[in-house]
């Protein structure tokens, strides 16, 4: 690891950038400029160049950056070429979800844990796991040596989820549950909020319509001023008596 520290922000474009060189170097391409790669990642140049930087890669002037060893770079800056542990706290709707999702072990990240409050799961398989009580977390974190805690409960069984994640030794936890959750600073916590996300969205469609509203009024007004000039006209080029 470097002395040099990388901006969250940096960090945060990292997997941006991931998954842009790897849909790149799927097309069988083997350098790509900054140019590219920014307007892939939709990001300017300038920024691509700078981020990238912090990872040791400075590219080659008239050539670009080699696809696979910046795949490489990136992944090894992320601790992708390691293989990290991941329990799932919360097995409803989501966690199955979730649990089922097969990309995470493409990833880098093995699902080797589900637990739920809700004696009427435990005992459930899906996929080849088996859901476990709320209540060996501790055993399970142990015995699985589990790095990353996910939190898929209702919000209001979230921060109890998360302090029980916290106590147990789990440092890193994503949290999907619609709550504010408060960590000690030598945790890392992630939110990933749908309902939030949708909201956001919502505001747009509902501008764009009313952007679209008042086009079309305009449009409509615009025509009824043609069509009442044209009367006009024609009324009065009419006979003379």
């Amino acid at each position: 690891m470097r002395d040099r520290s990388i901006p969250e922000a940096t960090v945060a474009r990292l997997p941006v950038y991931l998954r842009c060189l790897t849909e790149i170097a799927e097309r069988g391409t083997h350098t790509v400029s900054s140019e590219q790669l920014a307007e892939a990642a939709g990001v300017n140049a300038a920024k691509v160049r700078k981020d990238l930087s912090y990872l040791g890669s400075y590219g080659t002037r008239g050539v670009g950056y080699d696809v696979e060893y910046l795949i490489y770079q990136v992944r090894r800056e992320l601790g992708l070429e390691q293989d990290w542990a991941v329990a799932i706290v919360g097995v409803g709707n989501l966690g199955h979800a979730l649990a089922n999702y097969r990309g995470f072990e493409e990833r880098g990240f093995r699902i080797v844990a589900l637990l739920d409050a809700d004696p009427e799961k435990v005992g459930e398989r899906i996929g080849r796991l088996e859901i476990e009580h709320i209540d060996d977390l501790d055993r399970v974190v142990k015995e699985e040596q589990v790095a990353i805690g996910v939190v898929a409960t209702p919000a209001a069984a979230a921060q109890e989820v998360c302090e029980r994640l916290v106590a147990a030794g789990v440092a890193s936890i994503l949290n999907f549950a619609p709550a504010h959750l408060q960590v000690p600073e030598s945790v890392s916590l992630r939110k990933v909020d749908l309902s939030t996300e949708l909201q956001i969205l919502a505001f747009h469609e509902q501008r764009r319509a009313a952007v679209e509203m008042i086009r079309q009024g305009a449009q409509e007004r615009a025509e009824a001023s043609r069509a009442s000039g044209m009367r006009a006209a024609t009324e009065g080029r009419g006979p003379r008596s």
